[in-house]
């Protein structure tokens, strides 16, 4: 069913309701991007967590809205130029302390499951897929998905890009069950935040002739305090 943009989590929801008054034993899995699940579709997502409906939702987040001119999301990093969020003034870009962080505000409800996943690692994501399908109750697996149009990336680096967004710490991937973390991926290879932010042009402002340091160590920050959060850890490899 191709439901209306806030409200999948409320369509899945009825779905489910609906098999399950017909005797039915359905499994229901309900898709959105960043904007439709962080922004205009959080209360009908969070209405169905609260409730521990028996519903998949997987979001596909390019951190903006890709579809309709690129206009910042609350899943936008920090820093990042969007239509909305232009490499202007004093602070360029999208705005520290604001968005939401869904992963962890899906823990907080202490649904059975939520997971990470990017488009880097596709056995990772399709194992959190078949596990996400054998439980029973409210399940949440958010996506990095690299836009090569929003992003102001090259698509033959979409995976490359995925990849050093979880190997910078920026992007954590990790299982949580019942709001506790259960599993991490490690990080293979660590790599700072600028090689990751470099082949994007929606931060090409922090690379001019003279680099905006303060607000690239800032951002390093923030992948430094992932990495303690969820007590990621380099393997040697």
């Amino acid at each position: 069913m191709h439901s209306l943009f806030g409200n999948a989590a409320a369509v899945a929801t009825g779905v489910f309701a609906a098999m399950r008054a017909k005797g039915r034993d359905t499994r229901v899995v309900a898709q959105a991007g960043d904007g439709g699940t962080v922004d205009i579709g959080l209360g009908p997502l969070s209405g169905m967590f609260e409730r521990n409906d028996d519903v998949l939702f997987i979001c596909y987040d390019n951190e903006a809205y890709m579809n309709t001119g690129v206009q910042r999301s609350g899943a936008t990093p920090p820093a990042a130029r969007t239509a909305t969020t232009q490499a202007v003034g004093e602070h360029p870009g999208n705005v520290f302390g604001q968005g939401k962080d869904l992963p962890r505000i899906a823990m907080a409800h202490e649904i059975p499951y939520v997971a990470t996943a990017t488009v880097a690692d596709l056995r990772d994501l399709e194992a959190k897929v078949e596990k996400a399908m054998a439980i029973r109750g409210a399940r949440y697996i958010h996506v990095l998905v690299p836009c090569p149009l929003g992003w102001g990336s090259a698509s033959k680096d979409t995976i490359l890009l995925a990849r050093l967004a979880q190997q910078s710490g920026l992007f954590p991937v990790f299982e949580a069950e019942f709001g506790e973390v259960t599993a991490v991926l490690p990080i293979r290879r660590r790599v700072p935040v600028t090689e990751y932010l470099q082949p994007q042009k929606r931060y090409a402002h922090l690379f001019g002739q003279t680099p905006d340091t303060e607000t690239i160590e800032r951002i390093q920050a923030q992948a430094d305090r992932n990495l303690s959060r969820y007590h990621i850890d380099e393997v040697e490899i």
